[in-house]
């Protein structure tokens, strides 16, 4: 009797393991598959949709209107139903990039069901493929040493709260007792400590680029750009809020006035060489607008700028801080103090585009040196990728 009691727990546990573990419904159907001639296939097993199109940055861009300006955003393309239900689109040849799409099923936007691999951008979650080759190689995964990425809780007296950073040490940093310079590295209007790490590919780039001689070894931060956040959404005491980036406390002084408590807390737990020279500064968007004002703030804080499709104008609505007065002033302290990079760059697309040619103008005008760097499209991640992997070149030199 107790050999077949014992029976009967081993086959009901056995019956009751899927329910403990997600290892049911794995995907048989291939969905993309990236062929031999750099195209890439589609597929949706949707016997009962009436309609099914995939929209993503791979596919040629249309104009849509915002709040926050005029963007390019994703096309679509249409799949086509065979006999069975089953729905495939095929691309031209595609060149070497990270690509992001979603699906449109009867007007609902969808992931692939096929494709477990997914990132976030605010809040939108899309399902992700890479065409190799080229500079889109910088972003995959390769035999070289790795660093190592933490999450790092620090105190901000200035904002009056614990906030959470991202930070990337190379290769050989926990083993070794070498000091190093510290590259901080600014997300935009709602996005967070996992931005660059998520859809910039930060820790990939550096590992190649740092492998290959291209970049110095550096420690590099990712920090939290909205003031009122402790940390990225569902990182914090407060739950699993949703994603928005309608959140206070973004340009209104406060992150770039406690700036210094994130250079501080830095400098005071790695091992970092702690002065200008060895110090930059980037963002993208807003942590552009960020790393202009942070720069002119602490003249004597970074040796390295760089502003990547940067927001330069305030907005709308006046905002009373001592950050954003005396610009002027401070621009001419800033350079009167000579760093060693002031690097801008920006899509031809962009709807930044015209802020930013005005801000060159103005250094033009002044006298102010700067190195510019264009490329086509608009503000999107590709261009951003691509931005990181020019400027990391140039620090530290």
């Amino acid at each position: 009797m107790k050999k077949v009691f014992l029976a009967t727990c081993l086959l009901l546990s056995a019956a009751a393991a899927p329910a403990q573990q997600a290892i049911w419904g794995v995907p048989t159907l291939i969905s993309p598959e990236v062929n031999p001639d750099n195209t890439v296939t589609f597929r949706l097993n949707a016997p009962a949709a009436r309609n099914v199109e995939v929209t993503g940055d791979f596919l040629p861009t249309q104009k849509i209107t915002t709040p926050f300006g005029e963007f390019d955003a994703p096309g679509t393309a249409q799949l086509v139903r065979n006999d069975a239900g089953l729905w495939e689109y095929t691309t031209s040849a595609l060149a070497p990039e990270l690509y992001s799409y979603t699906f449109i099923v009867d007007s609902l936007k969808i992931n692939d069901p096929s494709n477990v691999y997914m990132i976030r951008d605010v809040g939108s979650v899309t399902n992700i493929f890479m065409i190799p080759g080229d500079r889109a190689s910088l972003y995959a995964v390769h035999d070289v040493p790795h660093g190592t990425v933490s999450r790092q809780w620090y105190d901000s007296p200035t904002l009056g709260m614990k906030r959470r950073l991202s930070v990337y040490t190379p290769a050989g940093y926990e083993s070794g007792d070498r000091r190093y310079p510290v590259f901080y590295l600014l997300h935009g209007m709602g996005g967070d400590e996992e931005a660059w790490l998520a859809l910039g590919r930060a820790a990939q780039i550096l590992d190649n680029m740092i492998a290959a001689g291209k970049a110095e070894p550096m420690i590099v931060v990712m920090t939290n750009g909205n003031a009122s956040q402790e940390a990225a959404p569902g990182e914090t005491q407060y739950g699993l809020l949703p994603p928005t980036t309608q959140l206070p406390k973004t340009k209104d002084g406060s992150f770039e006035q406690a700036f210094p408590d994130v250079v501080s807390f830095i400098d005071a737990n790695y091992r970092t060489i702690a002065d200008k020279s060895h110090r930059a500064i980037a963002g993208l968007s807003m942590g552009g607008f960020h790393t202009r004002h942070i720069s002119k703030e602490y003249p004597d804080m970074f040796d390295y700028v760089g502003l990547f499709s940067a927001a330069i104008r305030m907005g709308e609505d006046p905002v009373d801080s001592p950050v954003y007065q005396n610009v002027d002033e401070k621009l001419k302290i800033q350079f009167e103090k000579q760093p060693k990079l002031y690097w801008i760059a920006i899509g031809d697309t962009d709807f930044l585009y015209d802020n930013n040619r005005e801000y060159r103008r103005y250094l033009d005008e002044h006298g102010y040196p700067y190195t510019y760097y264009e490329t086509p499209e608009g503000h999107i991640w590709k261009n951003w990728r691509i931005y990181l992997t020019e400027f990391l070149p140039q620090l530290f030199k």
